[in-house]
């Protein structure tokens, strides 16, 4: 085989792997999650200021184009459902590759539950690894999130779980996902209008502790150690819920944990009656995730502890409302209001007519 052969079957081979990457990227199985990866993927290099990572609350909670709006913070998250601790750092070192964020905050709810107990559906596991640009830190991902090494070749090759989507490829919303970059037009944020009222309990009171589960724990450490290891500010939050004992009890002793390596823990449980939330209104699901009348009220108080913690102390300094670079984001604001006006209709409308969410067993 001469120079030239060699040559024709190289370029052939890189061929291939360029058509493979790219027709997986747009056969995997569109919805938020997917959405929200792709749009953080198109966000210009180093203009996100701060990166939410952390589970199913964070993306309907924390209304980043109101953020934006009303602060000029450009905050994304990087969220997806169930979303196991041990994805925190790998999601942490993806958001570095293209962004240089002055803050991450991290959703802690997750971490007060054992992994054993996350591991029923792997479809959660697949909603952070297929949602990864291929790189040797997507193949990390994998080899930390999967444990039976067998079962990892259908995770780092995942045109072998999509290959029978692939006459989704004539659908506009897939085909221009090719290069996993599309821009997202709430910044990930999605505003829900369904109602599950709920009795809130007075558990968030508790100041007992009980031990996180002993792998959480661990991970927690090494993402601290990370963090200091490459001088990365970070919050760490829990998103307003109706929370049980146990949970609480595990939250007071993962903040201690947390503060004690000098980063701040914000649980807003103890906030709810500040932020004006409406357990008989303000969730769509019976307590465990707001809507987006509860999400504008979250957000707003939130923004005042931004403001306090982080803006005034230096943290988070740009104001980007006036830089042309981030029109999307002013455009995002303004879908965002108007998202929130229909969903205030829905909401009415769900409680005056007794329309609750409607619980689906899995």
């Amino acid at each position: 085989m001469n120079k030239k052969q060699t040559c024709k079957i190289l370029i052939f081979l890189a061929l291939v792997l360029f058509l493979l990457v790219h027709v997986t990227y747009a056969i995997r199985t569109n919805g938020d999650v997917k959405d929200r990866f792709v749009g953080f993927y198109a966000e210009k290099n180093n203009t996100i200021d701060a990166v939410l990572i952390g589970s199913s609350p964070v993306y309907p909670c924390f209304a980043t184009p109101k953020i934006y709006g009303d602060m000029g913070i450009a905050m994304y998250p990087l969220s997806s459902n169930m979303q196991r601790p041990v994805a925190t750092k790998y999601l942490v070192e993806e958001a570095l590759k293209s962004q240089s964020p002055d803050l991450f905050i991290f959703d802690m709810r997750m971490w007060t539950a054992a992994d054993e107990d996350l591991l029923g559906n792997m479809a959660h596991t697949r909603e952070v690894t297929d949602n990864m640009k291929y790189s040797v830190n997507r193949i990390k991902t994998i080899n930390a999130m999967v444990e039976d090494k067998e079962e990892r070749l259908t995770y780092y090759f995942d045109i072998f779980k999509y290959h029978s989507n692939w006459k989704t490829l004539a659908l506009w919303s897939q085909l221009r996902t090719a290069f996993y970059a599309y821009p997202d037009d709430l910044k990930g944020f999605v505003p829900l209008s369904t109602v599950g009222p709920v009795e809130r309990t007075d558990f968030y009171l508790s100041k007992e502790r009980i031990p996180m589960p002993a792998e959480q724990e661990a991970y927690l450490r090494d993402l601290l150690d990370y963090l200091k290891g490459k001088n990365l500010k970070a919050l760490f939050v829990i998103a307003p819920y109706n929370v049980r004992e146990d949970e609480q009890e595990k939250i007071n002793y993962l903040a201690d944990i947390i503060e004690g390596y000098g980063y701040d823990f914000l649980d807003m449980n103890s906030y709810a009656d500040e932020m004006g939330l409406d357990f008989a209104r303000d969730f769509r699901d019976y307590g465990t995730h707001t809507n987006a009348v509860g999400a504008d009220k979250v957000t707003e108080w939130f923004e005042n502890y931004l403001s306090e913690h982080f803006v005034a102390t230096g943290v988070l300094t740009k104001d980007h409302r006036n830089d042309a670079k981030y029109r999307s984001w002013d455009k995002a604001y303004s879908l965002y209001n108007e998202a929130l006006e229909q969903a205030k209709e829905e909401i009415d409308y769900n409680i005056a007519h007794e329309i609750w969410y409607e619980v689906v067993d899995d």
